[in-house]
Formats: structure tokens, C-alpha cells, sequence
């Protein structure tokens, strides 16, 4: 009936709070449990150069995980070509540029995800990870990103970490909610257009 009060019948301000707070302690207390969990395996350049051929079944095998039609889409064989000139250029990259993701315990290779590139001299990388349209709004994302968090906190040379996300892209958006990124400009990216630029320290907790 309107105005019956619910949770035993405590309506008033301490109540709502405390109710309130309790809901949300479930909701994290649920994300937790339901968390997913990601390793990375590297592209190497090897792996690369069968996936710019279309070899899937040989980039699987170099790479040492069941690697997807993902992998060889349009869009993805852009950005293999893109990386690969990368590591020639500085072979050291490639151990910062190119991972699929790999569920765990599953085993199964979700999408793949890396920075931009070495930190540059100021100590900023920049995050980029993609999730397979067959595991998307599974939690994937957000998995990618707390281990690129990690990858970051872990290396002396990374003091800030990036993201830049189109302000219409509302699932990007909500994946980096919570993990203290605070808004810090825009840009104009000739592929992407207009970008929101996010930053945090790269040694804050994760």
C-alpha cells in the first residue's frame, strides 16, 4: 500500500540510511563474488606476423592459447599491423602493447588488451582492451583492466595511467567507474573523435 514502510517498517532518516549502506554493502559484496579473472599471454611479434597472414591455427600455437576469429577481424588485423611496426621499431615494446586475455579458470580467450606503448618520459601509459563480442557484459572488461592496473603498479617507470573514452561510450565509461580515474581534458582523435581523457597514479591501490 503507498506509504507503508518496508524493511519492518523503519522509515525514518537513520533508517533509509542504514538500509541504504546495507544495500550496497551486497551489491560490492555480490561484484566480489562474481568477479571474473583474466591472465594475459603476450603477442609477440611472431604471433603478429600469423595473424597479418590470417594463420590463426600458427599464432595460436606461438601465442600458447586458443586464439578467436576476433583476433582476425578488420578492425584487429588495423591494429596487429599497427603494433607489429611498433615492436620494429623498439622490440622492448612488445611486452607492453599486445596480450589476449585469457579467463580464468576457463581457459578461454575473451579479447585482448595492452597500453599504447611504453611509459612515455612523463611515466604515463595509456590502456586499451577490447572483449570479444561473445563474452561481452560478462565483467570481462573490467577484469582486463584491474590486471592492466596491476601490470602498471608493478613497474617503477609508470607513474600515471590513462584512459580516453568517446562520451558516448557508456559501457567504457562504467567499466573505469571505481577505479579512481578522475576526468583530466578531452581530444580529438582523428579516428575515434572526440575522446574524454581519464587519469590516475599508477601506484594507487587496485
Amino acid at each position: 500500500m503507498p506509504g507503508t514502510p518496508a524493511h519492518g517498517g523503519d522509515s525514518s532518516a537513520a533508517g533509509i540510511i542504514v538500509r541504504a549502506m546495507t544495500d550496497e554493502a551486497s551489491r560490492q559484496r555480490d561484484r566480489h563474488q562474481n568477479a571474473k579473472s583474466v591472465r594475459f599471454a603476450e603477442l609477440s611479434a611472431q604471433v603478429l606476423a600469423a595473424l597479418l597472414d590470417g594463420d590463426l591455427a600458427a599464432a595460436s600455437a606461438a601465442a600458447g592459447v586458443p586464439l578467436t576469429g576476433y583476433f582476425i577481424t578488420p578492425e584487429a588485423l588495423r591494429l596487429w599491423r599497427l603494433r607489429a611496426a611498433q615492436i620494429a621499431v623498439d622490440p622492448q615494446s612488445a611486452r607492453w602493447i599486445a596480450r589476449a586475455a585469457v579467463a580464468e579458470p576457463e581457459g578461454i580467450v575473451v579479447g585482448h588488451a595492452g597500453f599504447h606503448g611504453p611509459p612515455d618520459p612523463a611515466g604515463m601509459v595509456e590502456v586499451a582492451y577490447s572483449v570479444d563480442p561473445a563474452c561481452r557484459r560478462q565483467g570481462y572488461a573490467t577484469a582486463m583492466l584491474r590486471e592492466l592496473l596491476r601490470r602498471a603498479a608493478a613497474e617503477p617507470g609508470a607513474k600515471t595511467v590513462r584512459a580516453t573514452i568517446s562520451p558516448d561510450n557508456a559501457a567504457s565509461l562504467a567499466t573505469i567507474a571505481g577505479f579512481g580515474f578522475t576526468r583530466n581534458g578531452e581530444q580529438w582523435d582523428e579516428e575515434d573523435g572526440l575522446e574524454l581523457i581519464f587519469e590516475r597514479p599508477a601506484g594507487d591501490p587496485v
